[in-house]
């Protein structure tokens, strides 16, 4: 049996989960995609990746406009394995939880809520002031999963793409799709290492040594270059 999956693109920063959700879910032949990227995701993905729109909706079975009210993905009668939204902006976030179906990402989010389906949502935003917390709430009541992309450690990751693999395979994981992209717990060994984790995670103190390096030539540059004032 066939499970449609709807996955939606909006303006918060980082395209790359939305991206990668649907390459994994391509890997899966049960599995059929449908798309919908807002006019801000559009601009993110141009701004924050080698991707074009174009490669981006080649990704999907189905693509729908976000202004397309009538979509099939509009109605409970048009059955689906659930919705994810990566990345989810606060604006998105805010209309879910309103219910204000203004847009076909919202109305197919209101609808995967109604009819009691998973409805996963990334949420790119920090700090949080009480208004987003408020809202992260009321759309948690109504069934939603608030699953803001914090990275796990425990895995050593080595690449950015470590990081993004997980999370999006975690949030998969919650509408019930299994990937090979998850390295799952399983146990921790006496030296505190994970069993099976990777030898060379990211160096961190190469990074924080590096800024500083950084840091302090700025630093010389500035006390070497003539006052402008």
């Amino acid at each position: 049996m066939i499970r449609r999956v709807i996955v939606a693109l909006t303006g918060a920063s980082g395209a790359v989960y939305g991206i990668r959700a649907l390459e994994m879910l391509r890997e899966l032949p049960d599995v059929e995609t449908h798309l919908v990227l807002t006019k801000a995701a559009r601009a993110t993905i141009d701004h924050e990746t080698d991707r074009t729109v174009a490669d981006v909706r080649a990704l999907a079975d189905v693509v729908h406009s976000d202004g397309d009210l009538g979509a099939p993905i509009s109605s409970g009668s048009f059955r689906t394995a659930g919705m994810l939204v990566a990345p989810c902006s606060v604006k998105t976030l805010s209309g879910i939880a309103t219910s204000y179906d203004d847009t076909l990402v919202v109305r197919a989010a209101d609808v995967v809520l109604k009819e009691r389906r998973p409805l996963v949502l990334l949420l790119r935003e920090t700090p949080l002031h009480a208004g987003h917390i408020r809202l992260m709430a009321d759309v948690t009541a109504s069934g939603a999963i608030v699953m803001p992309p914090v990275p796990a450690f425990y895995t050593r990751p080595v690449t950015i793409e470590d990081i993004v693999d997980h999370t999006v395979g975690r949030a998969l994981d919650a509408l019930g799709i299994e990937t090979d992209h998850v390295q799952r717990w399983d146990g921790q060994r006496g030296d505190g290492r994970r069993a099976g984790a990777p030898s060379h995670p990211v160096d961190f103190s190469n990074i924080a040594r590096n800024a500083a390096i950084g840091a302090e030539a700025s630093e010389v540059s500035r006390q070497t270059t003539p006052s402008s004032r």
